[in-house]
C-alpha cells in the first residue's frame, strides 16, 4: 500500500504540471490577443481616417500648385569623413579639418622636401608615440591615394604638383 505522503506528493506534482501547462497556454493566448488588438486598432484608425476624408469637402485650388524650390544643402566636412578624390577646382575646404591641416602644413613647407609622419604629428601638436604617428601616417596615405598629396620617397609626404 502506498504511503499517504507519497500520494499527496504525486498529486502535487500533477497539479504543478497542469499549472505550468495552463501558464504556457495563457501566455500564448495573451500574445495572440495583443496581436489581434493591434490589428483592430489599426483598422479602426483606417476606418476613421477614411470616413473623415470622405466627409470633408474637396478643396478647389485657386491656382495650380508650383514646385517649391528646395535650398541646396551645403555639406560641411566632419572629422572621420570620407576623403574625396582630388579633381580640378576642388579646394581643401572639401576635406575634414585634420586632413585640411595635413595638406596645409605640407603646402607651407618652404623647402618642398616633404615631411615624414613623425614630423607631421609633432607639428600637429601630437605626441610622437606610435599610435598618434600611425594615425597621421594613415591620413597622409589616404590623401596620397586620393591625389591630394604625393609620396615620391617611401614615408615622405609632399604636396601634389600643380601639373598633376
Amino acid at each position: 500500500m502506498a504511503s499517504v505522503m507519497g500520494l499527496l506528493e504525486a498529486r502535487e506534482t500533477a497539479a504543478r504540471v497542469r499549472v505550468d501547462e495552463l501558464r504556457v497556454e495563457a501566455d500564448r493566448i495573451l500574445a495572440e490577443l495583443a496581436e489581434a488588438e493591434a490589428v483592430l486598432e489599426r483598422r479602426a484608425i483606417a476606418l476613421a481616417e477614411l470616413a473623415e476624408a470622405l466627409a470633408a469637402p474637396e478643396p478647389e485650388p485657386e491656382e495650380p500648385l508650383r514646385p517649391v524650390p528646395v535650398p541646396a544643402v551645403v555639406k560641411v566636412p566632419v572629422a572621420g569623413a570620407v576623403v574625396p578624390v582630388w579633381r580640378e577646382g576642388l579646394t581643401t575646404e572639401a576635406l575634414a579639418p585634420d586632413y585640411r591641416r595635413l595638406v596645409g602644413m605640407l603646402e607651407a613647407e618652404a623647402g618642398g622636401t616633404g615631411l615624414r609622419a613623425q614630423e607631421l604629428a609633432s607639428r600637429m601638436g601630437l605626441e610622437r608615440v606610435p599610435a598618434k604617428v600611425e594615425g597621421v601616417r594613415s591620413k597622409a596615405k589616404r590623401l596620397v591615394e586620393r591625389g591630394w598629396l604625393t609620396e615620391e620617397r617611401p614615408g615622405v609626404f609632399t604636396p601634389r604638383r600643380a601639373n598633376r
